[in-house]
């Protein structure tokens, strides 16, 4: 049977409705509305006026046949097909108008098709051509971490190239500071969700494509929720973000059950650098194995900030630090208030003026006090599309995938790399074996655990230790942070033995880590 043209369907079925020869462009077309869909268009110039002109002839029938039927004995139900052949016509119109709307849907994507359509060189084993891929990756569920200046680029590539299904989660609200880099958001914006007005903004854009969004931590989700999509891209400035969430995807791997893995994209950017990687979690690299690469920011002495500061961030660490403690010790500080951050940089201020330190600016502060890295809208473009990019290669098959880290860099003239970082057995996520830490046995246990924060391999803030016989510190409860305190003062050599495993765990993560104590000779 040859193929059916939907095209040449419905203008047979519009002239059998309107009269032979008279076409859609014979009628007196009206202009579309602003923001008028083409479906939304069809249907209000086709479909309506024939569905209104059906219901008034239906309206008719109705009352006749109440008047037949007060002198026709009433008859059997008709058991068989009772859609009257206008009804059927209109039916007929409707499928060939969506058929119209899908094709127009379809052409926006129509050179991102010639990569869907036919195999290439590179196209993986179980690439197959055509509508199936097309469909899958149009059905495809993907969650977008974070709707900052990555996450915008994210968004709106994923909507152009063909994903349909998106979410997104975010738990800041937009400060007028991000508009001159997220570009989907405006002034009067300023104060809303990120995540709801970064959803809106695209699908008023791609009508054809549906974003949920959701105000909130990523902490606050539970496995049942990530186990829902089937790729996860992360737009984070937060270290310990990707940690948590590198950590949960890790946990749900269930090896009898291929859809419990689900490939996590990440990019990140800060000023002209920028990276992008593809981790399946348990099989490949992941976040916590290439931890060291993220080495924390070095900390200031606290006898600089208190005595001789040289710089305008010292003065602003030091009203962070040691001001805020002293006068307002009883109130936990939220970066996220303006009400403190107004504090804070007015202490600064004064704090500067007194040194004869210029520079210190709110928005210094609000950058110092968040740890804000700087942003370059260009970067973060850069980096969006790569990890867009992999995201549509994983979706489709039709390209192998990075495996597994590219690197950008272009502060210093332009350069890419891209390599294979390996899994390490001793990673305290997807490894099995205990990290080796080398320690001096003459150090103390505070000494230690102020240590786990600054080493690039830990960076862990707030660390409850214990061995497989005792308990060392305990950061809470109280009443076993009273007790185990006496262990802060002891050397190390006086509570472990060379060579020793111990176990740590921080609030910040869903996992304990594994760490083998090595003493220096």
């Amino acid at each position: 049977m040859a193929d059916v043209n939907p095209i040449e369907e419905f203008y047979e079925e519009f002239a059998a409705h309107y009269g032979a020869g008279i076409t859609p462009f014979d009628l007196v077309v009206p202009e579309p509305a602003p923001n008028q869909t083409v479906a939304e268009y069809i249907f209000d110039l086709l479909i309506a006026p024939v569905w209104a002109a059906e219901a008034a002839s239906a309206a008719e029938a109705a009352a006749a046949a109440e008047i037949a039927a007060a002198s026709v004995p009433s008859a059997p139900a008709n058991q068989g097909n009772t859609a009257d052949p206008a009804s059927q016509r209109v039916a007929s119109i409707e499928r060939r108008t969506m058929a119209i709307v899908d094709m127009e849907s379809r052409r926006r994507y129509q050179y991102l098709d010639r990569f869907l359509n036919k195999a290439g060189p590179t196209t993986d084993a179980e690439f197959v051509p055509g509508a199936e891929t097309i469909s899958s990756l149009e059905n495809s569920r993907v969650l977008v971490i974070g709707a900052g200046g990555l996450g915008c680029e994210i968004l709106k590539n994923l909507a152009m190239s063909g994903f349909r299904d998106i979410h997104v989660i975010d738990m800041d609200t937009i400060d007028v500071s991000n508009l001159n880099r997220q570009f989907l958001f405006r002034k009067d914006d300023v104060g809303k969700s990120k995540a709801e007005v970064a959803a809106n903004t695209v699908m008023t854009r791609c009508k054809n494509v549906k974003i949920t969004s959701f105000n909130g931590k990523i902490q606050d989700k539970d496995e049942d929720f990530y186990m829902q999509f089937k790729i996860i891209i992360c737009g984070l400035d937060s270290i310990e973000a990707r940690r948590w969430i590198n950590a949960t995807l890790v946990g749900m791997v269930d090896m009898d059950n291929p859809e419990s893995l689900k490939p996590l994209v990440d990019g990140g950017t800060e000023g002209f650098k920028g990276q992008a990687r593809v981790i399946l979690p348990s099989l490949t690299s992941c976040i916590e194995c290439q931890l060291d690469m993220h080495a924390p920011r070095a900390a200031v002495p606290l006898c600089t900030l208190a005595t001789i500061p040289r710089q305008p961030e010292h003065c602003i660490e030091w009203a962070k630090i040691i001001a805020w403690e002293e006068h307002r010790k009883d109130t936990i500080l939220d970066t996220d208030d303006p009400e403190h951050i107004t504090w804070l940089y007015e202490k600064s201020a004064n704090r500067a003026k007194e040194f004869n330190i210029p520079g210190v600016t709110y928005q210094l502060t609000q950058g110092v006090v968040k740890n804000i890295i700087p942003a370059i809208a260009s970067t973060n473009a850069i980096v969006a599309a790569a990890c867009c990019n992999e995201a549509f290669k994983i979706a489709t098959s039709c390209n192998p995938y990075l495996t597994n880290y590219m690197m950008y860099t272009g502060d210093d003239s332009i350069y890419t790399y891209t390599f294979e970082h390996e899994q390490k057995p001793d990673c305290p996520v997807c490894g099995n074996l205990a990290k080796t830490i080398t320690i001096n046995p003459n150090h103390t246990l505070q000494q230690f655990i102020e240590s786990l924060g600054e080493r690039p391999e830990a960076q862990l803030k707030k660390p409850t230790l214990r061995t497989e016989s005792t308990s060392l510190y305990f950061q809470s409860p109280p009443s076993l942070e009273e007790q185990t305190r006496p262990n802060l003062s002891k050397k190390l050599k006086e509570l472990v033995a060379d060579g020793e495993e111990i176990g740590v765990s921080d609030p910040s993560f869903t996992i304990d880590f594994k760490f083998k104590l090595v003493f220096q000779s």
